[in-house]
């Protein structure tokens, strides 16, 4: 599975979005605009993992974005914020577009996890975005959004669209004794419609 990621090149801040040359490539107009976006598309690299694991076509990230906005999955406020991922509209969205299972869970408990993946599903999961890093003390749970592609007896696999190349963006382990101080309990299962859910 490809890692899809989105954002610049420095994922830690240190130079303008706007500054990345491959602005283009996600489907914005401007660079502005990818600026303005790149570091609110953590569910949009998700999707795009997702239909690449399962061979069908992938959209830009702005293609999907623009999608997501539509179906209320993202709400642009007046203050110049974004409100989204937002996970009903959002899974609702999916099955409307792609031959797709969505399923918005706003309570999804670790213990849960091992089996879903074992059955060829795929969770993007809401953790604090320092879970790439494996902050001993992260100030907070939820936040950004990564893919669940597998597990072991001791640790959860994970795609992290703003991890560090190389080190913590694919099939990143995050240990079970560690993933609490990290995920917000709530997420998206996705599956291939009549399927196990394993479209490889």
């Amino acid at each position: 599975m490809g890692l899809a990621r989105t954002g610049p090149g420095d994922v830690t801040g240190e130079l303008p979005a706007s500054a990345d040359p491959r602005w283009s490539a996600y489907g914005a107009g401007t660079a502005e605009e990818y600026d303005w976006w790149s570091w609110r598309l953590c569910g949009m690299a998700c999707l795009r993992m997702c239909l690449a694991h399962w061979r069908l076509p992938v959209p830009t990230a702005m293609e999907l974005a623009a999608g997501c906005v539509t179906a209320g999955a993202y709400v642009r406020r007046e203050d110049g914020g974004l409100d989204g991922l937002i996970y009903a509209p959002f899974a609702r969205h999916v099955e409307e577009n792609w031959p797709l299972t969505a399923e918005c869970r706003p309570r999804l408990s670790v213990a849960e996890i091992p089996q879903l993946l074992t059955e060829g599903r795929l969770l993007m999961l809401s953790v604090h975005p320092s879970v790439r890093e494996l902050d001993p003390s992260p100030p907070g749970r939820g936040g950004h959004l990564v893919l669940a592609v597998g597990a072991t007896p001791d640790a959860l696999l994970i795609h992290n669209p703003s991890g560090f190349p190389g080190e913590t963006q694919e099939y990143a382990r995050v240990p079970w004794a560690d993933l609490d101080r990290f995920y917000a309990g709530r997420g998206v299962v996705l599956g291939l419609r009549g399927d196990d859910g394993d479209g490889a």
